[in-house]
């Protein structure tokens, strides 16, 4: 997982409350398991809309490049269905901002490399007006702050352990792995001295009984 710490970009704003997961990412490309190219899919609906009089915010120059999203309230409710954070990523964006998230979401964002950010109404507001101004936003994670291109300075919260996380790239298996690896490799040393058998492949578990103790055989294979 790519690790985050600062981003600095235009950000793209959808101005609409509760947009769902089936809006980020429709049902219909569920069947699609790879997460490399699944931006494409992202507000599939909103992006070829024939009705719509002018591009979708993620498709006009300079947002189609934007790593920054600002939203609304309910942002990702719905379905838990985590390939709407992967269509995300997959298209660049590293955070995501709203008022309000789904809960599953909101999780899978972290899981993920995307950095989803809780602010209120009023500062989401300044935060749309600079971006329908084009402006760059800075999200700073290890200071916990976004800054606007006039100086404004807002924080923001993160839960620590899941700021580590995103800072050193670290999914749920990488954190384990750094946070406990030494005790799981001295539990699985210890459990190969005492239950070896547990290690061997079909082929060696020929040589040992039903109680685990080792059968002896000659060079034939034969039981001695």
């Amino acid at each position: 997982m790519k690790p985050f710490d600062h981003v600095t970009s235009v950000a793209a704003w959808l101005d609409e409350d509760a947009i769902d997961t089936d809006i980020i990412f429709p049902a219909r490309f569920l069947l699609l398991l790879d997460k490399d190219g699944l931006g494409k899919h992202a507000f599939h609906e909103r992006r070829n809309d024939p009705a719509r009089e002018t591009p979708f915010v993620l498709d006009r120059p300079p947002f189609d490049t934007a790593q920054i999203l600002v939203a609304a309230k309910d942002f990702g409710t719905g379905s838990s269905r985590e390939q709407a954070v992967w269509a995300l990523a997959d298209f660049g964006l590293r955070c995501v901002i709203a008022e309000t998230f789904g809960e599953i979401f909101y999780a899978n964002c972290f899981k993920n490399g995307v950095l989803p950010i809780r602010l209120p109404a009023g500062p989401l507001a300044t935060l749309r007006a600079a971006a329908q101004r084009e402006e760059e936003l800075t999200i700073d994670l290890p200071a916990q702050q976004i800054r606007l291109a006039d100086g404004t300075v807002m924080a923001f919260d993160v839960e620590p352990y899941r700021k580590d996380a995103l800072l050193n790239g670290l999914d749920e298996i990488g954190a384990i792995q750094r946070d406990d690896g030494a005790d799981i490799t001295a539990f699985e040393n210890n459990q190969k001295r005492r239950a070896p058998w547990l290690y061997l492949t079909p082929g060696q578990l020929s040589h040992f009984d039903d109680l685990g103790e080792e059968i002896l055989v000659d060079p034939n294979g034969k039981p001695r």
